[in-house]
């Protein structure tokens, strides 16, 4: 049926009433203002060296303590933070945007076009996934534009495929049926009633894909697969840090936790938006 009125303020109720959500909420909120402005809160360059000050703990002067060349920690992590979001993102929406088209397209024209589409994507799942993007990363290069569209390219057949069902279960329905007899055309059926009913899976496809493509990422980089020095990424600064972990464990655990945080902060939102658009699910963390 067609989606009322006031369907997403009963989905905003839902969502508030979630306790989980809003430890992602604080958690996603806290990493995108430390990836703003975290590098500019204390006086160092990204890059700036000094050999006087190498391998120091954390300290008033450096929060974070100083590496092997003597560069601040805390600025470099906050650096790497803004690649590592940005690729998680913009890889989160990407990969709805596309999928999801696909998906509708998919499962509202049906017959070739969606037997078609549909294989594409059983390929793309039968091929093991690690492995697909190790050899694309290889092929194609280290480097950001590289990753996001290695990780689109891979990751938007779960959204298609969750379009695509939505859609076959509404298609049959009476106010799709409806806008036929009235002459709509299949670009407004499927942009005017198809889509707004897809939305509830593609929004929680998009939290999750956003935190799988932050785990690929610096994967990807840990391995010198991904963002090359002198380019921060949190993954790159587990690798440079992983030389020094019985010296300063530190430099290993930091990078660490803000990939576990944004990580937790993704699937718990994720874990929110599908409580909170689903009303079947009853669920006592609510």
């Amino acid at each position: 049926m067609e989606p009322q009125k006031g369907y997403w303020r009963v989905v905003w109720r839902r969502f508030r009433r979630h306790r989980l959500a809003y430890a992602g909420l604080l958690f996603f909120a806290a990493l995108l203002f430390l990836a703003a402005v975290g590098p500019y809160l204390l006086p160092y360059q990204l890059d700036q060296v000094s050999l006087a000050e190498r391998m120091h703990g954390p300290s008033l002067r450096h929060w974070f303590g100083t590496d092997e060349l003597g560069r601040d920690i805390w600025v470099r992590i906050m650096h790497g933070g803004r690649v590592s979001l940005t690729v998680g993102l913009i890889v989160g929406l990407s990969t709805v945007l596309i999928g999801g088209v696909v998906g509708i397209i998919a499962g509202y024209v049906g017959g070739m076009l969606d037997n078609f589409l549909m294989r594409v994507v059983d390929v793309i799942y039968t091929i093991p996934r690690i492995v697909l993007l190790l050899v694309l990363s290889k092929l194609a290069g280290p480097g950001l534009f590289n990753i996001i569209v290695i990780l689109v390219a891979l990751e938007w057949t779960n959204a298609a495929r969750l379009a695509r069902g939505a859609v076959l279960s509404y298609r049959e329905q009476e106010f799709v049926l409806a806008a036929q007899c009235l002459g709509a055309s299949r670009g407004r059926v499927m942009l005017r009633h198809l889509l707004p009913n897809s939305l509830a899976p593609l929004i929680v496809a998009a939290t999750l894909d956003a935190g799988a493509a932050i785990r690929a990422e610096t994967t990807l980089s840990f391995l010198g697969l991904g963002i090359q020095p002198p380019t921060p990424s949190w993954g790159n600064l587990l690798t440079n840090a992983s030389t020094n972990i019985f010296i300063a464990p530190l430099q290993v655990f930091l990078p660490g936790m803000f990939i576990f945080i944004a990580l937790m902060s993704f699937n718990l939102l994720g874990d929110a938006f599908r409580d909170a658009l689903d009303p079947r699910l009853t669920s006592g963390r609510r």
